[in-house]
Parts: C-alpha cells; structure tokens; sequence
C-alpha cells in the first residue's frame, strides 16, 4: 500500500516549501507537475519533446501528456512506498484521472492549507525572481543580500507579471471557484485535514506530522 499526501491550497500558500521539508522528514519524493515536465523537457524524452511544444508557445500542457509523465514518475523505486503531491490535481477531472495513476488501495490524505487572502498578496506581492537562475527572494522573509541582485549569479531581481497584487486576487477567486470543489471530492472518498498556515514554518510541519497521517 502507498501512503500519498496531496497538498492542497491557493497561489502563494507555501506548497512547495512545506512539500520539502515533509519529503526530508518522512523520507517520500515531492513530485511537482511541473517540474517533472521540466525535467523530461531537459532530458529530451518523447514526453518532454511533446509537452514543449506546448511549453514554448505558453499554452497549458494537456492533462494527457501530463498523466503520461506522472505515470511514469509513481512507477520509479522511490516512489514504491509513496509520495508527495505539490498542488496536483487541480481540478475534478484532474482528481478523477489521478485515481486511475495510483494504486486502488493506496492511502492518500489531503492537507488542505488556509490562510487569509490578505496573507498569500503580502506573501507573493513581495517574491522576487532572479531572471536568469530562477532563484527565489522574498523581500521580508528572505531578502536578497543586495537589493535587486541575486545571491547566487548577481542576476536580476524582477516581479513576476502573477506576483502582482491585482493579478493575484484573481487567481485567488479562480481558485476558489474552480479548485474549491476538490475539498468536497476528497472528503467523500479520504481523509482532509484542514491547516491554517499563518504560524512560523516549523510549527505547520509540527502540526503536520502530528496529525498520526496513516493511522
């Protein structure tokens, strides 16, 4: 049997970092949709050379093409004992064809983070992009050692044209609208816990794993 996590939650509620540091605690591969593209993109495979011709023009990759690269990736040793979701699926139809990837037994909890909208504009208003290593800064939590310059390469820090606080209450109300429903589809089948996600990072991974996940 496969224990999966799936985390779940809006732009800029911090489903990556969380997802890293739960992969190095509980020892389980954090697999991101979108860095699994990247990766076959960067290695040339038949999936990445069909998922970046979509890439290049900017267009969502199919869900098709997607589920063949995740297919493949929950097959891989070590993913044997499970895994854990970055913000996939997204949507019901997503939910629907991500039951037919994994095992019919397979465990899977669904950790729905919250936090006010106030919160995740502050948190993605102030995130800073380094334009040629992609390196992440935020300007209150992780400044940059020199203003606008990266650490790393001395590239150029910029602001995403989604990091920007009118564009993000719209993709907050998109996800309300459209990834909510998910939360619905999850408790009828799995277990959901519901986690406010405004505390000190470490104390969320704390509540997290002392939720007893597979018991």
């Amino acid at each position: 049997m496969k224990n999966i996590i799936i985390l779940f939650g809006p732009p800029g509620i911090g489903k990556g970092t969380i997802g890293k540091i739960l992969a190095e605690r509980l020892k389980m591969p954090l697999i991101s949709t979108g860095d699994l593209l990247r990766d076959n993109v960067k290695r040339s495979t038949p999936i990445g050379n069909k998922a970046e011709e979509f890439m290049r023009k900017g267009e969502l990759v199919p869900d098709s093409i997607v589920f063949e690269a995740l297919s493949e990736r929950v097959k891989q040793d070590d993913a044997s004992r499970g895994f854990i979701m970055d913000g996939f699926p997204r949507n019901l139809s997503q939910a629907e064809m991500f039951d037919r990837v994994i095992d019919e037994d397979s465990n899977i909890v669904l950790l729905n983070l919250i936090a006010q909208d106030s919160v995740l504009i502050e948190r993605l208003s102030l995130r800073r992009i380094c334009k040629n290593c992609g390196a992440i800064y935020h300007l209150k939590n992780i400044p940059p050692k020199k203003n606008g310059v990266c650490d790393i390469c001395g590239g150029e820090l910029i602001q995403r044209e989604d990091d920007k606080p009118e564009v993000i209450s719209r993709r907050l109300e998109v996800f309300r609208n459209e990834t909510s429903p998910l939360v619905n589809y999850y408790q009828g089948k799995h277990r959901v816990y519901t986690i406010c996600v405004e505390d000190n990072l470490d104390n969320i991974v704390n509540r997290i794993e002392g939720l007893k996940l597979w018991e």
